[in-house]
């Protein structure tokens, strides 16, 4: 290629997609079309809305996110889609009150890991280039970017957090192939995450082996040599500082032209390994464009759709076996998020750099299947909770009532039950200013107290601190919905008349007040031209602070109930025979995700679980691992189990050396400590059902306490 051509590869255009990268005719390269979202492709026709990512986080199913994965390739690729902004891992959710917390799987690493590169897998698979997002630290949204009040927010973290809380699920989608990073708008210790070296050349393609390419989140560009010097590949949506100026850079020796030759590379690379240049459809993002005519690419994913809807649907209280429903006769309805809106389709909005989004759906007045904002996604259709409960009523010769607007609506006082739906909207460009809502707490509270059979039902984009109401006497059943998709009433339906036993379990702890989740509850305002959020809590987010600071929540991590019951007995822990040295032996890192040695299985504990009931149900048995020198408990195994009534099931977690060790600040590696390491089973981070010891360089051996 000539100089233009290959600066041309490395920027931007105006275009049918999100992003669209330069083409070389010459060569037959043509332009790649960059697209959201990671739940669906936002502003099309004839594509799925599938559940968002927090909802397959709760599925705890890596079967689910894998053939979740595969659907969400297939669609992009049928839309001639050659890059799919997905999956997110940052926001890993260290915020409670978030505004893009939903569109990653979890506040956990660990889970949020084996979301990422399940998905990285499927999509792949399909030959569609995953991009992983938003490299890192971008935790919030306020100040994002720069404006007339100053910088961005600096997320200010140390090397050891940095590691293990938020490069850790990067590290499982670079060790399942992923072919290109999102950098990200915040800046990182003061310096933009998209002209960071230590976090681009340093951590990404240096330390972790990282082969793809490196593009800038939309307008997140803030100096043109210094950037492309700090590993940066691909500049969107246009050229940016970039433009064309990359070619002078080159010329006058600001830029090494290796340098531009290496973000060639990267990106075509890309596109060869995963076989774009052969027979891969032609570009078909063209709504209501007659001339193109329709490309459907749903094919039968709504049933995939409502399966992880109903997967991860958590059942957080059940008094007096209220749930599933018994083919009840008379059913009153009630709250705004059981109907579809009246409009969910708006103009597009101005945000962040200046640029318009389709927000896609506006959940604000109906039913929440997704969130706001650019992770956002365009469902063919909906299925409003109300409309699948009336069709279930319907069939049985029922009747149901309805009211969809009154906080204090009319009770009937022959209803067998109340069911009350409330919801906690979160978006793209702005964090939630609460966690509870005035309306929504009152309507419920007016309706327990007239009802005796309340059930509430809470679509959610995060947390939702729910102990205005939750003790109430009357409130007989609560279900964390979480963003289910278009399948939306279908799964929920599944689920409340018991068609499936609900599994979901909740991918964040649930505080009783906001203020237990004291520094990690708002965005940090910071003041002045430079903004500081300072990540002062370590390691310590999400469960890891309510366990380091004895702060009893009032749904922990990993919690969720189900119409069955499960014994865990039978413990035993093996090693392996693969090394246990203190660092790494293998060298270098040779393969995506770091050093080989790291994802070596060390040690497996496997238990039994038995579905103590007759009602075959999913059960979700989880490790946690007290590594020395941290957390006292971090996730490090589950897995999602389908048990016939009083069915036993033997089921192994495998433990690799990254999963035990930690991240020395001084050797640059990560080191596998001597000592003892207490292994937990349980249901949830809280409900721990069998300890065991592992023993590492430890004249003792592993064995069961």
């Amino acid at each position: 290629m000539i100089l233009e051509e290959k600066v041309n590869v490395t920027r931007g255009h105006t275009g049918p997609c999100v992003g669209n990268s330069g083409n070389v005719s010459r060569l037959g390269i043509p332009a790649l079309c960059f697209s959201d979202a990671p739940d669906g492709i936002r502003g099309q026709e004839f594509v799925s809305a599938f559940p968002a990512q927090i909802h397959v986080g709760a599925t705890f199913d890596r079967g689910l996110m894998y053939r979740y994965g595969i659907a969400l390739g297939e669609e992009f690729r049928g839309k001639g889609i050659n890059v799919a902004l997905l999956p997110s891992a940052g926001a890993l959710g260290r915020v409670a009150r978030g505004g893009r917390n939903w569109e990653g799987f979890s506040s956990d690493p660990y889970l949020s890991g084996a979301g990422m590169e399940a998905v990285v897998r499927g999509v792949q698979e399909q030959g569609v280039i995953a991009q992983a997002k938003h490299f890192l630290l971008n935790e919030q949204e306020y100040r994002r970017q720069p404006g007339s009040a100053g910088e961005s927010i600096s997320s200010n973290a140390d090397d050891r957090t940095i590691h293990e809380l938020y490069v850790f699920p990067f590290m499982n989608a670079l060790h399942a192939g992923v072919a290109s990073i999102m950098c990200s708008y915040n800046r990182l210790n003061n310096s933009y995450g998209c002209q960071n070296s230590k976090l681009l050349n340093g951590i990404l393609k240096t330390e972790l082996g990282f082969q793809g390419f490196i593009t800038t989140d939309w307008n997140a560009q803030h100096a043109g040599v210094a950037s492309a010097n700090a590993g940066l590949d691909v500049v969107m949506p246009d050229g940016g500082y970039w433009g064309d100026n990359v070619a002078q850079a080159v010329c006058n020796g600001s830029v090494a032209e290796s340098r531009l030759d290496d973000m060639v590379n990267r990106v075509l690379a890309a596109y060869f390994h995963l076989k774009q240049d052969s027979s891969y459809p032609a570009v078909g993002v063209y709504p209501n464009d007659v001339e193109h005519g329709i490309i459907d690419v749903r094919g039968n994913h709504a049933s995939l759709i409502r399966e992880i809807g109903s997967a991860g649907t958590v059942l957080v209280k059940n008094i007096n076996h209220t749930l599933p429903l018994k083919a009840p006769k008379f059913l009153s309805i009630y709250g705004y998020d059981a109907k579809l809106p009246d409009a969910p389709w708006t103009n597009p909005a101005r945000f962040g750099g200046g640029y318009e989004v389709n927000f896609g759906w506006n959940t604000l007045n109906g039913t929440l299947v997704t969130g706001g904002g650019s992770g956002s996604n365009s469902p063919p259709y909906v299925i409003s909770p109300f409309q699948a409960i009336q069709d279930r009523v319907i069939k049985d010769g029922g009747i149901v009532r309805w009211d969809f607007e009154s906080a204090n609506p009319t009770v009937y006082a022959n209803a067998e039950a109340c069911l009350v739906f409330i919801n906690a909207y979160a978006s793209e460009s702005y964090d939630r200013t609460t966690l509870t809502d005035e309306f929504s707490d009152r309507l419920v509270r007016n309706v327990a107290a007239k009802c005796s059979n309340t059930i509430v039902i809470l679509h959610s984009a995060g947390v939702r601190v729910v102990d205005d109401w939750i003790e109430h006497p009357n409130v007989t059943a609560v279900i964390f919905a979480l963003l289910p998709g278009q399948e939306s009433g279908h799964a929920l339906v599944d689920v409340l008349y018991g068609d499936v036993s609900p599994s979901g379990r909740l991918p964040f702890t649930v505080a009783k007040k906001e203020s237990d989740y004291g520094d990690l509850l708002n965005s940090t305002t910071g003041s002045g031209r430079y903004p500081q959020s300072n990540f002062s809590e370590g390691l310590y987010i999400d469960y890891r602070h309510f366990d380091g600071y004895n702060v009893t929540p009032r749904f922990e991590f990993g919690y969720g109930l189900s119409y069955s019951s499960f014994e865990y007995t039978n413990m035993s822990i093996s090693a392996t025979g693969a090394s246990t040295s203190e660092y790494p032996l293998v060298g270098a890192a040779l393969h995506q995700g770091g050093d080989p040695a790291l994802w070596e299985t060390l040690f497996n504990i496997t238990v039994s679980v038995t579905n103590a009931g007759d009602v075959a149900a999913a059960e979700v048995p989880q490790l946690y691992i007290g590594v020395p020198n941290a957390p006292e408990r971090q996730l490090r195994g589950f897995d999602r189990v389908l048990l016939a009534g009083n069915e036993t099931a033997s089921v192994t977690f495998p433990l690799k050396r990254r999963d035990l060790s930690i991240w020395c600040v001084f050797a640059q590696q990560w080191k596998l400590q001597a000592g003892s390491y207490p292994a937990f089973v349980g249901a949830s981070s809280r409900d721990i059902r069998l300890v065991g010891t592992i023993y590492i360089n430890d004249t003792r051996s592993s064995e069961q306490l």
